[in-house]
């Protein structure tokens, strides 16, 4: 079956926009206000450049994440203040990257497997995290820039153009660290001969001179950050570094389940939902082997077979996923659905060289089922991320054993003002996960909003103990405090700050 290019991405761009038209009524939800509503840096058109030299969580110091180019496309978007048009540019995005994963997929197994794979990519409803909350852009970007680096190096062989998308790419998200290798991967299967010697050192290079500089970059951005430590998922505190690699790889039948079967979606995986794997024998850690046993008998067939670009495709979703694994090395979240937007193009890949194969009318129905099933679970999603109360009650009902349900929920009563409600709210957090110290301190901030300094006082030293070396979390929340109105509250968190550094 052959289709002209044009109506190719015409129509997986088109039905990557048509799914999420809900989420131009969405407004700003969870990190949106801390990321874009209440940042400095995005309020005002220097951020546009002041975004190269400050952390994405702007006067935090517990955290040295940096994605300048995200937060610049935040400033530039405040211009314009309408939420509506933050909305609008996420799709865009969305739209540019499935675009390109139906010309990847076109270029290496015809115009067929380019419309399977770009038609999977838009509606896949593990997506929506990522497209129609705010901050799910730095997830959009990094795609879009990832793909078009490996675009420009196996398709035109283009050092310049590629090496600049890694490090746009970089520069949205740390994940796009991977680019090197899912070009070098395509090398080794032969998806695309390996260059010629000069060519290979060039693209070796060029990759070298953007890691060292992106590196360097930050070091120069984060070396005042002396409070800051490294962030870990709250399931790894205080577990051994084998206990973190076992309950990482049980949580790939998590993953497999989000690619292959997203029926069920939820915005948090944190304790009591998901919990740490301590035992060989727990049935979790099998499920997980038994994923990596799956995937590596569907990779092995399809390079016996010559199936390059499925093989491709399997290999990208193993690739893309290991910076957030959790395998390599520990981060701050279990598992976050938006991670998954640029391993999914992987599943888009090798979908499309499979499928493209069918009869044509079995072919066409086949991809209507897929359009219709996965676009209306997307269309039915995308209204929970429209504000902060719509995405808590979701988790309410998706997540009731997260213990960061019920901080989130704590957080809405503190911002309206229900503090005796949102001290019950963050007692019961504490009660489902006793060892994040923010929690505590949140509570505190509420106790001493109440008056209850008795209680504040209690809270702050169950807070001490869990991290002693934590003194910016302090400042943190008595700047929410101060934003609130609360200065005795937030008078009270400093106070207790200042003895603590005290000899």
């Amino acid at each position: 079956m052959s289709l002209r290019p044009r109506r190719v991405y015409l129509s997986v761009g088109a039905s990557a926009v048509v799914v999420y038209l809900g989420a131009l009524w969405n407004r700003f939800a969870l990190d949106d206000l801390y990321i874009v509503v209440l940042n400095p840096l995005v309020r005002n058109p220097s951020g546009l450049w002041r975004a190269f030299g400050a952390s994405y969580w702007a006067g935090n110091l517990n955290t040295t994440v940096y994605r300048p180019l995200a937060v610049a496309s935040y400033a530039l978007d405040w211009m314009v203040g309408s939420a509506a048009w933050f909305h609008a540019v996420n799709l865009l995005w969305h739209a540019a990257a499935t675009v390109l994963v139906a010309a990847l997929a076109r270029r290496w197994a015809g115009d067929v497997a380019g419309l399977i794979a770009g038609l999977i990519f838009a509606v896949h409803p593990v997506h929506v995290e990522a497209v129609a909350n705010v901050v799910g852009r730095n997830e959009l970007m990094a795609a879009t820039f990832v793909l078009l680096a490996v675009y420009a190096a196996l398709e035109h062989g283009s050092v310049l153009w590629s090496g600049l998308a890694f490090a746009c790419g970089l520069l949205c998200k740390e994940n796009a660290i991977v680019t090197p290798a899912l070009i070098a991967w395509a090398w080794l299967i032969g998806l695309r001969s390996v260059p010629e010697r000069r060519a290979l050192t060039r693209f070796a290079a060029s990759w070298a001179i953007v890691g060292a500089a992106y590196f360097g970059l930050r070091y120069i951005v984060f070396r005042s950050y002396g409070e800051g430590i490294v962030a870990v998922a709250p399931v790894f505190i205080g577990q051994t570094p084998a206990t973190v690699r076992l309950t990482a790889l049980s949580t790939l039948s998590d993953v497999a389940r989000l690619l292959v079967f997203p029926l069920h979606l939820r915005a948090d995986y944190s304790p009591q939902e998901r919990t740490a794997v301590t035992a060989v024998t727990d049935v979790r850690l099998w499920l997980g082997v038994l994923v990596v046993a799956v995937w590596g008998l569907l990779l092995a067939f399809a390079l016996k077979r010559g199936r390059r670009l499925e093989a491709f495709g399997l290999g990208w979703i193993a690739i893309a996923y290991s910076p957030v694994a959790n395998l390599l090395f520990p981060i701050g979240v279990l598992l976050g659905e938006r991670t998954l937007y640029l391993p999914s193009v992987g599943l888009a890949l090798a979908a499309g060289g499979v499928l493209q194969q069918l009869p044509a009318r079995r072919l066409a129905l086949t991809a209507g089922a897929l359009f219709l099933i996965g676009g209306a679970r997307t269309v039915l999603r995308v209204p929970v991320w429209r504000d902060n109360l719509t995405a808590t009650a979701s988790l309410l009902e998706d997540a009731p054993m997260s213990y960061r349900t019920y901080d989130l929920v704590g957080w809405q009563f503190l911002w309206g003002r229900q503090t005796e409600q949102a001290l019950g709210a963050f007692m019961r957090a504490t009660d489902l996960f006793p060892r994040d110290q923010r929690v505590y301190l949140a509570a505190a901030d509420a106790a001493f909003t109440l008056g209850r300094f008795a209680l504040g006082d209690s809270l702050l030293a169950r807070a001490d103990a869990i991290c002693p070396q934590c003194p910016a979390s302090y400042s943190n929340q008595a700047g929410a405090a101060r934003l609130r109105g609360d200065s005795a509250s937030a008078d009270s968190l400093l106070s207790h700050a200042r003895r603590r550094r005290s000899p």
